[in-house]
């Protein structure tokens, strides 16, 4: 969708709570329980900010989901209805130089297809 037609991109005031378990099970695919346990602990505690999409692309080194993706056209329908999406989950690997998203991946790629300079709200560790 071109950056021209103004869709005005909604988010809650809080992570839904089903993105926590979402964040953990990635995560115990990178990391022990006890540093995913650890994980968790903070990024329920830190306030949401915002990034741009675009940079939030090129610090996780990931590719943008094509838009015939379910789970991106699912979220692009709330956009275009005007309801909220829930803040992403991030964690910064500096060993790897690289941002993890760790819940909402789905969500930055329908984000990105409006418009890349977006700001995405969401909690980094």
């Amino acid at each position: 969708m071109p950056k021209s037609e103004s869709t005005a991109i909604k988010w809650l005031k809080k992570v839904e709570d089903q993105d926590y378990p979402a964040a953990k099970s990635y995560l115990l695919l990178l990391y022990d329980g006890k540093r995913v346990a650890k994980i968790l602990k903070q990024l329920r505690k830190v306030p949401i900010c915002q990034f741009k999409a675009k940079d939030l692309f090129r610090a996780s080194q990931l590719s943008v989901l094509g838009v015939s993706n379910s789970h991106i056209e699912k979220d692009r329908k709330k956009i275009r209805n005007g309801h909220g999406l829930s803040p992403l989950l991030l964690v910064r690997d500096a060993i790897h130089s690289r941002l993890i998203i760790a819940d909402g991946y789905h969500r930055m790629c329908a984000v990105y297809g409006f418009d890349e300079d977006a700001w995405i709200h969401g909690k980094i560790v």
